[in-house]
């Protein structure tokens, strides 16, 4: 069967916004599709069959309309610090690593990625593999699994993808062919410019020099694609820019150091009356925030003393006395609680903390992880709800009554008596539109009533349609060894 790979100049040069359109775009056309990446960085990570994979190869698999399976991203790491992380492999949590362990034992996972990418490459015509950072980081190419380690092991060729938007682009492909080994460099048979914006005659010379210096030649200039803003972006690199419009109602994200799932928080940014605020470190809690949420976070207790360092306990206690309303989603459920402790060392040495008192709930974080997909009813109201769980710990709240019942009949979460605190361990919430429009209605401001399943799935049609009108898909196609 058939593969080909896009590798980027960089990181967040749109490589997955890209595998997903191309994904959509070829099961469109009746062929048989799905996503592989190697290893990925990321705390968004979805449910699969297996286990947890990154969201990027969930919503790929979404694009090709199959189930995500833990084949479709062998490796995850899992940052909990800036030198240590978390490592799931084949969807199961194997261990914690810090930055120079893992780079000395990378290579041994490279037979768990080569055995995932065989099974699915048996089940596909085509496999559209995503990869990883960039092959220029050739100081990481030693024992590499992400970018061309993967490529040459397997045998599939690549394609390289620069953004112009950031500026450099002909010097970041151009550099690219300069650094990597001449094997490497083989591997690649094309490039790809994205994030256009303009007159793309203007980019004529520039595209040609490209090809005439590295002697790969061009599929296309992508445009910049308004669809893929309502796609869930994997990378916490982009929530400063997630700021909706000019809503009156305003909701507060604070903006944790080990931020996760924050997709959550996509459904709200298409809300016409809503103003959603992701609050960057060093800024205060707007205080005309109608909803403060406390999302996820990789590592609960460290996040709980970062929110302190930035002073924003304190512009929770202020927002609740002033009636605001407050939701805390996974880890910061945990934090809205009395206590913390983390008896085994699971997020560092062993240790007890206090959260924030603003709920009844106690949470012993413990070694086994609940990964699943949910569904049931909010108790507040009685509308349904879907969604997933991924976190470690387990959390007892007594004296108040749960926030949602699951299908199969247990609870989760906490809800305060006057009902303006809030949480739960469960991430997508806001998808559905019922659910949605309630949480709004609490805060005064109705919803637009869209599912966000709708949302994604028309923009991933959109966005095909839009890569077929400006990439070569026949020398695509054919460099990746299909004429389909």
């Amino acid at each position: 069967m058939a593969a080909i790979m896009l590798q980027g100049t960089g990181s967040d040069v749109g490589k997955s916004v890209l595998v997903a359109g191309l994904c959509r775009l070829f099961a469109n056309r009746g062929l048989k599709i799905l996503p592989f990446k190697p290893q990925n960085m990321s705390n968004n990570a979805a449910v699969a069959q297996g286990g947890e994979i990154g969201r990027a190869q969930a919503l790929q698999a979404l694009a090709c309309r199959v189930p995500a399976t833990v084949d479709m991203n062998p490796v995850l790491i899992k940052p909990q610090s800036d030198t240590g992380a978390q490592i799931v492999v084949h969807g199961q949590v194997r261990g914690n690593l810090g930055a120079g362990d893992y780079q000395g034992r990378k290579g041994e996972l490279l037979g768990a990625v080569l055995a995932s990418y065989a099974r699915l490459r048996e089940q596909a015509d085509l496999v559209i593999v995503e990869g990883a950072g960039s092959p220029a980081e050739i100081n990481l190419r030693r024992g590499d699994i992400a970018n061309m380690g993967f490529a040459r092991a397997a045998g599939v060729p690549v394609v390289l993808v620069g953004d112009i938007d950031r500026g450099g682009v002909i010097a970041s492909i151009v550099g690219t062919r300069a650094v990597i080994e001449p094997e490497d460099a083989a591997m690649i048979r094309g490039f790809l410019i994205n994030k256009f914006r303009g007159d793309i005659a203007l980019f004529d010379d520039g595209y040609a020099e490209i090809a005439r210096r590295t002697g790969w030649p061009g599929l296309g200039v992508v445009p910049w694609l308004a669809a893929a803003r309502s796609l869930p972006a994997e990378d916490a690199v982009v929530l400063d820019q997630q700021q909706s419009g000019d809503g009156a109602v305003t909701i507060a994200v604070p903006m944790l150091s080990r931020i996760a799932n924050f997709d959550d928080f996509d459904p709200l940014l298409h809300e016409p009356q809503v103003r959603l605020k992701m609050v960057p470190p060093g800024q205060p809690l707007p205080a005309d925030a109608a909803l403060v949420i406390l999302p996820g976070t990789k590592a609960t207790i460290a996040d709980l003393g970062f929110l302190r360092a930035q002073g924003w306990d304190i512009d929770l206690a202020a927002h609740v006395r002033r009636g605001g309303r407050v939701l805390g989603i996974c880890g910061g459920y945990q934090m809205l609680g009395t206590r913390i402790a983390d008896p085994g060392g699971i997020e560092g040495p062993p240790q007890t903390v206090d959260g924030l008192g603003l709920l009844p709930a106690e949470t012993v974080l413990t070694g086994d992880k609940r990964v699943t997909e949910i569904e049931g009813i909010s108790l507040a109201d009685g509308i349904g709800f879907s969604g997933y769980e991924i976190h470690s710990g387990r959390t007892t709240a007594t004296g108040t009554r749960p926030l949602l019942r699951f299908a199969d009949g247990s609870a989760d979460g906490a809800l305060s008596a006057d009902e303006r605190i809030a949480g739960c361990y469960v991430h997508g919430l806001f998808n559905r539109s019922a659910q949605r429009a309630a949480w709004l209605a609490r805060i005064g401001a109705a919803s637009d009533g869209v599912d966000q399943a709708y949302r994604v799935d028309a923009a991933l049609d959109r966005l095909a349609a839009a890569l077929a009108e400006v990439i070569d898909t026949a020398t695509f196609l054919a460099i990746a060894g299909t004429a389909s």
